[in-house]
């Protein structure tokens, strides 16, 4: 999945810190056009653009729908694809040809540029995509993709977690982290202590159930210094950490790099077709690349 909207505004970072317990309400972005499926996008928010090095962050459903996204780029990040229900048929210019199910993981690493579609057939979807961005000593890498059908899970009182990416509670994801992150599906049946590593942000999505102190909606920001979260009830949510990302980046439509002329540079050359190789086996024409704002793109920090 990806940012599909045609006239994609420049996804600006300032320098604050946010107060602690801070909501990051989603706003609610159609894929596809008018008759797409809807997601509820809460990274990047009005004030916080990221939480470690997450950086873009949609949920979906559970909706009876078709998803389809043609060929589209991305450049300095890596998209992680995670679904509840249903099945997503994943494309890529490397040759790549993957479905993924509920509990299993699609990792594509865009470094210097690559490009991929998504399908599925008209089903009941419900899923997370996010983006990582990647730090200044990886993001020219080679792109690569990985499906991991086998995650490790922390098990404790009242959840089990399911390890995407990054460490929790010493369970490693063997999904490649650019930067030192977590990335976790949490089953929360009773009451118990998710272990937390205090030198990370977080961020708490409630996926489905009713989880005490979390709502529908929006992600839950927990600042640093915390070695634990307390969650009880019965529900699933998603937990989203790492260190903060302290580089400024410019972020705008499915392009993460450092200079507005470095995201010029990247909307040509996939507007004449190169850099970007080809997906090969979708019916249909690839993403036209939408227009550059007026002004010129500044990269931001984590926060606005």
């Amino acid at each position: 999945m990806s940012n599909l909207e045609r006239a994609p505004q420049e996804i600006r970072c300032g320098a604050e810190q946010g107060a602690a317990g801070e909501l990051l309400a989603g706003r609610a972005v159609p894929l596809g056009g008018p008759r797409a499926m809807a997601v509820s996008r809460t990274l990047p928010g009005v004030h916080r653009r990221m939480i470690g090095a997450w950086c873009f962050l949609d949920a979906y459903g559970p909706e009876r729908t078709a998803m389809r996204v043609p060929p589209h780029p991305h450049t300095g990040l890596q998209t992680v694809t995670w679904l509840l229900a249903g099945e997503v048929l994943h494309r890529d210019s490397l040759g790549s040809l993957q479905r993924v199910r509920p509990g299993q993981l699609n990792l594509m690493t865009a470094g210097r540029g690559i490009s991929h579609s998504e399908e599925s057939a008209v089903e009941v979807l419900h899923g997370v995509q996010l983006w990582v961005a990647l730090p200044a000593a990886h993001r020219h890498d080679a792109p690569a993709f990985e499906h991991h059908e086998a995650l490790p899970v922390l098990d404790g009182p009242g959840f089990a977690a399911t390890v995407l990416m990054g460490t929790l509670g010493g369970a490693v994801s063997p999904a490649t982290a650019r930067t030192p992150l977590v990335g976790a599906e949490i089953a929360v049946d009773g009451a118990g202590e998710v272990p937390l590593d205090p030198g990370f942000e977080h961020g708490l999505l409630l996926l489905d159930g009713e989880v005490e102190g979390l709502e529908p909606g929006p992600l839950a920001y927990l600042p640093p210094g915390r070695p634990g979260v307390r969650l009880s009830g019965r529900g699933r949510v998603l937990l989203i950490g790492g260190a903060p990302f302290e580089e400024e980046i410019v972020m705008w439509w499915n392009f993460v790099g450092r200079t507005h002329d470095e995201i010029a540079a990247f909307r040509k050359e996939w507007a004449e077709g190169e850099g970007f190789g080809v997906v090969e086996g979708f019916d249909g024409d690839p993403l036209p690349a939408p227009v550059l704002p007026a002004i010129r793109l500044k990269p931001r920090g984590r926060v606005r």
